[in-house]
């Protein structure tokens, strides 16, 4: 690639500009004033109402998000050394900011924070796996990865495959394909291999990264479960939305007298359990008991002591002195916002309900579209219905490895509250 003086210039409005120079990555459609002829996936330069040269970035000619921003230094140039020293910017970050056995499972690359926008890469074990949602990086995908992995093994880091988890529908956005499969394997594997091992603060996991959830797990609540774990000694816990046992398992290493693990997914039991097969050195399988319940309809259950073959299971497995609510996004999009906030307070209104005064309460919400003041205002309005008063132990965010970009809204996105109800 050349330096930024060959590529098409577009010229973006004031509003657009302000945008780009507050740390904003984005260029949308309708901030676009001029434009010369561009090929969909090339890099052009953006330059503001008053002419003046804010950055170079790859032009999608689909996406809402006409341009994502990758250097607003007008003197790089964007060749394989360029890319080469944006991984191990982001390779050493990783290094400097989280413990030495925590590298074994961790995002190397968040996106626009680490100046690869659309692209994601999650390292388990040997096995990376990615995401593209970007037009531009999807194009050069093979020789950006090829890049990653010669940055790894020149630290000592192996890897058998790369793994593409593009089976999402935001790719549709910017007129890709969705699809899964295998970009790259360095080794000899199964046809069957779909599935590693990863250990995560001292616990095992089986992660499914072919047909797991995103990426196949979620590593950006990693020092969260730590931090529930440091509480959960000779507690009772009820944790809801239990997906792959993460937060139970933490609880038991811990010290948690016992756990109940709730969810409404068959198949996400099953992983909760293989998992805490994988740890029978913390007795997981005799102190959790899963149960698969709609967790809105339990919790109701349990405060209205209602009746019912799982809901008296769970009962009868409390009281309890801590909860977890870890659900999934309750407002994925804009306009539901409202929806969601309602959904979150109706499960920490019940949880509130069903906790004694200095019980613990650890509470999540990882919808981007809620801000952390919507959630802080929820939490506090909703303790009001029910007589309640929070005492705030922490403020908790995604871990390290999704490090959030100032200016770019998008990239902060999960809320971690513990609480004692006082």
């Amino acid at each position: 690639m050349h330096n930024t003086e060959n590529f098409p210039r577009f010229k973006i409005t004031a509003k657009g500009s302000k945008f780009l120079r507050s740390g904003h990555t984005w260029v949308y459609e309708d901030e676009i004033t001029e434009a010369e002829e561009a090929a969909n996936g090339s890099l052009v330069n953006i330059f503001s109402d008053k002419d003046k040269y804010l950055g170079t970035g790859f032009y999608s000619k689909n996406s809402k998000i006409r341009v994502r921003i990758i250097s607003d230094n007008k003197n790089d140039k964007f060749d394989d050394a360029f890319w080469k020293r944006r991984f191990e910017y982001a390779w050493q970050y990783r290094k400097d900011v989280m413990r030495k056995e925590d590298l074994n499972s961790c995002r190397i690359i968040f996106g626009e924070t680490d100046g690869f926008p659309g692209l994601t890469v999650d390292k388990f074990a040997d096995i990376l796996v990615i995401q593209v949602l970007s037009f531009g990086l999807n194009a050069i995908k093979e020789t950006l990865i090829s890049i990653l992995v010669e940055v790894l093994k020149e630290d000592g880091q192996n890897i058998a495959g790369v793994f593409e988890r593009n089976d999402s529908e935001l790719r549709v956005l910017e007129g890709l394909e969705e699809g899964k499969g295998w970009l790259f394997k360095y080794t000899e594997l199964p046809s069957s291999f779909s599935e590693v091992i990863i250990c995560e603060n001292g616990i095992k996991y089986s992660v499914d990264f072919i047909n797991g959830q995103k990426t196949g797990f979620f590593l950006d609540q990693k020092y969260n479960r730590l931090a529930v774990s440091s509480l959960a000694r000779g507690k009772r816990v009820l944790e809801c939305f239990t997906h792959t046992g993460s937060f139970a398992l933490n609880a038991i290493a811990g010290g948690a007298e016992a756990v109940t693990a709730i969810d409404i997914s068959a198949s996400a039991l099953e992983t909760a359990k293989k998992n805490a097969a994988l740890n029978s050195v913390l007795n997981a399988e005799e102190k959790i008991i899963f149960v698969k319940a709609d967790v809105f309809n339990l919790l109701t259950a349990l405060v209205e002591n209602k009746t019912g073959t799982d809901w008296d299971t769970v009962r009868k497995n409390g009281p309890y002195d801590m909860i977890i609510l870890d659900p999934p996004a309750f407002a994925k999009h804009r306009n539901v916002r409202d929806r969601g906030l309602k959904g979150y307070g109706e499960i920490n209104k019940k949880a509130m309900q069903l906790l004694p005064r200095g019980g613990y309460l650890a509470t999540a919400s990882c919808s981007r579209f809620i801000s952390e003041d919507d959630f802080t205002s929820m939490l506090f309005e909703t303790a009001k219905t029910v007589n309640r008063r929070l005492r705030i132990i922490e403020k908790r965010g995604q871990s390290a490895d999704h490090p959030v970009l100032m200016g770019q809204t998008e990239t902060e996105y999960l809320k971690f509250f513990l609480l004692q109800v006082v």
